[in-house]
């Protein structure tokens, strides 16, 4: 649903924007692909929007009072003829535009300030307008939520509540609502267009707002350190702003990819919240709290890369889920699928906005609403509950990942180690199981070898089964195994009897319970 906060270009709100047929520029700098574009159109249709289609929309310029007023006027169409003199110190009856002016005050609509001044080449403010809206058009609706910059005693409250309680704004991002700063002829575009056609402020009902921020993976998937810096130059892949992971395997040769055997601690995915531990530098320690460790009681703890990680504000804590069950898919900023946004991994989760037949609008940590196609992911009920797996839905899971290339560490799509595995196919049946093979083999339900069934855990230790746990398969039936093996090998499915499994093999564990 649409979300504000996605309007602005570089400072990203989240919009949602309704889809439009015409693929024709509305003004040179409202392409069709701009997120202001539908609403500036409409408003052009209905003939409140009269600058000419061939010339600029001037769509990131502050707008003025005066041309506020004119848009207001012709939305509303209100008569501009007989007006009382408004006896205003900056504005004479010779102006050109006092006709209009004079109505705005008349209406009630703008008022002078203290000076009894109009100021028509003055910039409009964000609050100023929530209070001129709420007048223009007789906004009413009571709220007890304030957004964080705006206190209790500021003199708009509670037009900017009439606003939010209208859904015609959710604020920024970070829940702020930036009420002293000016307002671009795109963004009051957007409010009038979704003040005067409802189909405009539609907004996802499970919208919360909710001013506790908590640290958000913004990346598709980041890589979690033993120790901040180690990094070589082929792990730049890993650890630019935007991780590429498959490129980063791709590039890796046997001994590179051997290298980060204990280098590495975990991976965390798009969406997924960590909790910062300490800083250093550019990197920070956090615990993926969705991974359980003994190693924190917070979650699994490793170093990441700080602009990896964004401030996010649970608004949307109460919303179904999608969640990835392919092992990668296409997030695109069009509902139409054309412009890709970026690619992320099985597992994923975000929250749902809209559900349309094909694809689903899903609400990202910090670029607004996106779309992802609905046979790529599942819907999750708000509380994370999911039926019961059967052994043959777990199968199907992990031989999902059959061929697929090993990585230290690894818990996405894009490459997996061995209890990376074990953990991903789990997670993705709403079952939590410990992230490292050794924990794992201390969990669950202990099961003798005769009696395994599909999808138990198979663990395997140095010295002949006697020394430590260093590995952990899936049983698949018929005596084969699964499992992520090293770094020389692919996901794949052996039988139990190959060695040196035969000979390591120590205990079996169920979590299907």
């Amino acid at each position: 649903m649409k979300q504000i906060c996605a309007l602005v270009l570089t400072t990203m709100l989240v919009l949602f924007a309704i889809p439009t047929n015409s693929l024709a520029a509305v003004f040179q700098d409202v392409l069709p692909q701009h997120s202001a574009a539908d609403e500036i159109r409409y408003l052009v249709e209905k003939d409140i929007i009269i600058e000419k289609p061939t010339a600029k929309y001037r769509v990131n310029e502050p707008i003025t009072r005066l041309e506020a007023s004119g848009m207001i006027q012709r939305a509303l169409k209100i008569s501009v003829d007989n007006r009382p003199d408004a006896n205003l110190s900056d504005v004479k009856l010779s102006h050109p535009h006092y006709a209009l002016i004079a109505t705005m005050v008349d209406e009630g609509i703008f008022m002078g300030n203290e000076k009894n001044e109009f100021q028509p080449y003055g910039n409009l403010k964000r609050g100023q307008m929530a209070a001129v809206f709420v007048r223009a058009f007789d906004l009413t609706g009571k709220s007890t939520y304030r957004f964080r910059d705006v206190p209790a005693t500021y003199w708009g409250l509670s037009d900017i509540q009439k606003l939010s309680v209208n859904a015609i704004t959710t604020g920024y991002l970070d829940n702020t609502f930036k009420p002293n700063q000016t307002l671009t002829r795109g963004h009051f575009a957007v409010f009038l267009a979704r003040i005067l056609e409802p189909d405009f402020r539609e907004q996802s009902a499970c919208y919360k707002p909710n001013n506790t921020p908590v640290q958000t993976v913004n990346v598709p998937v980041t890589t979690l350190w033993k120790e901040p810096g180690k990094s070589r130059t082929v792990d730049a892949y890993a650890t630019n702003k935007l991780p590429d992971i498959t490129k980063w395997v791709a590039a890796m040769s046997l001994r590179e990819k051997q290298w980060l055997v204990g280098k590495l601690e975990t991976q965390a995915l798009y969406g997924q919240t960590v909790k910062v531990l300490q800083t250093k530098g550019d990197w920070v320690q956090v615990a993926v709290i969705d991974q359980s460790s003994p190693k924190n009681a917070a979650g699994y703890p490793g170093w990441m890369l700080k602009n990896h990680l964004t401030t996010v504000y649970p608004n949307y804590a109460t919303c179904d889920t999608a969640m990835v069950t392919t092992k990668s898919a296409a997030l695109t900023i069009d509902e139409n699928g054309k412009q890709p946004f970026r690619s992320i991994s099985f597992n994923t989760i975000l929250p749902i906005i809209d559900i349309m037949d094909n694809k689903l609008a899903v609400q990202t940590p910090a670029d607004g609403v996106k779309y992802v196609d609905r046979s790529a992911v599942k819907i999750v009920g708000a509380d994370g509950v999911m039926p019961k797996p059967t052994t043959q839905q777990i199968m199907e899971t992990a031989k999902l990942f059959n061929g697929l290339t090993y990585l230290w560490a690894g818990t996405s799509g894009f490459g997996l180690d061995c209890s990376g595995f074990t953990y991903s196919v789990y997670r993705q049946h709403g079952i939590d199981i410990p992230r490292d093979a050794s924990v794992q083999a201390l969990n669950g339900t202990l099961i003798q070898k005769k009696d395994l069934q599909p999808g138990d855990l198979l663990f395997f230790a140095y010295n002949k089964g006697k020394g430590t746990i260093h590995h952990v398969a899936m049983y698949a039936g018929n005596g084969q195994m699964i499992h992520a093996p090293n770094p020389k090998r692919t996901v794949e499915i052996i039988p139990m009897t190959a060695e040196p499994y035969k000979s390591e093999y120590v205990s079996a564990r169920r979590y299907v319970k």
